[in-house]
């Protein structure tokens, strides 16, 4: 049988205003949503996502060079994210490279999941129904009070473990912030900390040495996201489990820190590793390696992602920034969230029907 081919792609870029802005300098993320049209009358939905920098790039590279590669291909992901690797990659092998071939990729999947009659969890080969679910918030910038607050209603909705940023100027602070929030949380509440790069090797020691007494589940990216032999390093000397990837763009970034012995928890972002085709291969990969992995925001697609993943997993929801709670989805989308656990809906595709009317469309 001969597959469909792609007729036609577009694609919009939109600013989506954050009701709690992630920072003074964050106060919206940055939404690219495509479209790609069949020979046989189908169509597919993909985005791609990025807090502050890139989106423009990102749309005048699917609006060029992914239009201009893609165009007559099979509608195939696997072929066509690796036609388009081979295509692009020169100018860059992550950020904007992979963050445009994301939106072409989850609008292949999009289609051959809906076209299966399923959702996106289903046609990965899903291998649980439900998955537990973490409260997060980018809430360095909070006071303690806010922070407090902030974990208590994570808590209140029955999250079982809760994740916040860590990294002020002074350690004493960062002591002081935790311990509210473990006691507020209580004994049994699994708490993760999440430095976000701000520490060099020296400042990790020591803020890790003070934080420890507060028993944190993971430490987040304590150093450069590029310093592969200082988080060796780090994790051999702390003791403490060391997640990162959100920063790593490329199936093979991630061996390289597996290889290395460099973390015990891997986090891919599925825009910024290029969608859901390098995503499954990063999953599989890390799974010979007995290391979890745990997707890197995005619930409305990392919970579906997540009910597919070879080893035990977390969900994160950073607090009303899912598509769903910014108004992004003209529906409820595909995941619901109910106590501490996130369940897929069934919707067929990726199951997200973007409304994006009266948001401030960005020009080209």
């Amino acid at each position: 049988m001969t597959l469909p081919r792609i007729t036609a792609l577009t694609a919009r870029h939109v600013r989506v205003p954050l009701p709690r802005p992630w920072g003074p300098d964050v106060p919206a993320n940055h939404l690219v949503v495509a479209r790609l049209e069949l020979d046989d009358g189908r169509t597919g939905t993909g985005f791609s996502w990025t807090p502050r920098a890139g989106a423009s790039a990102v749309h005048a590279l699917l609006m060029r060079d992914c239009k201009e590669a893609v165009l007559g291909l099979p509608a195939h992901p696997e072929t066509v994210w690796d036609l388009l690797w081979n295509r692009l990659h020169e100018a860059g092998s992550g950020g904007v490279t992979t963050l445009a071939m994301a939106a072409v990729d989850t609008a292949l999947w999009d289609l051959r999941a809906a076209a299966a009659g399923h959702g996106l969890a289903d046609e990965l080969g899903r291998r649980r129904e439900s998955v537990p679910v973490y409260g997060s918030g980018i809430n360095l910038h909070y006071t303690r009070d806010e922070l407090v607050a902030q974990v208590g209603r994570c808590v209140a909705r029955g999250a079982s473990a809760v994740k916040i940023k860590v990294g002020h100027a002074s350690c004493a602070v960062d002591a002081e912030r935790v311990a509210a929030v473990r006691e507020a949380i209580g004994p049994d509440v699994l708490l993760m900390i999440d430095a976000n790069q701000r520490w060099d090797l020296l400042r990790a020691r020591r803020a890790l040495t003070a934080l420890a007494p507060h028993d944190p589940y993971w430490i987040e990216e304590p150093l450069l996201a590029d310093d592969l032999t200082g988080h060796v390093r780090l994790r051999r000397e702390c003791g403490l489990p060391v997640a990162v990837g959100e920063n790593i763009r490329t199936v093979h970034g991630f061996k390289q820190w597996l290889d290395a012995g460099a973390c015990d928890v891997v986090q891919p972002n599925v825009a910024r590793v290029g969608g859901i085709t390098p995503f499954r291969r990063i999953a599989e990969l890390a799974a010979l390696y007995s290391v979890p992995v745990v997707p890197h925001l995005l619930p409305d697609v990392s919970g579906q992602l997540a009910c597919a993943l070879p080893l035990p997993t977390m969900v994160e929801d950073v607090e009303d920034a899912s598509f769903a709670a910014l108004g992004l989805l003209r529906d409820d989308g595909p995941v619901e969230i109910t106590g501490a656990r996130l369940r897929t809906t069934g919707r067929p595709g990726l199951g997200l029907d973007f409304a994006l009317d009266g948001l401030t469309e960005v020009a080209p």
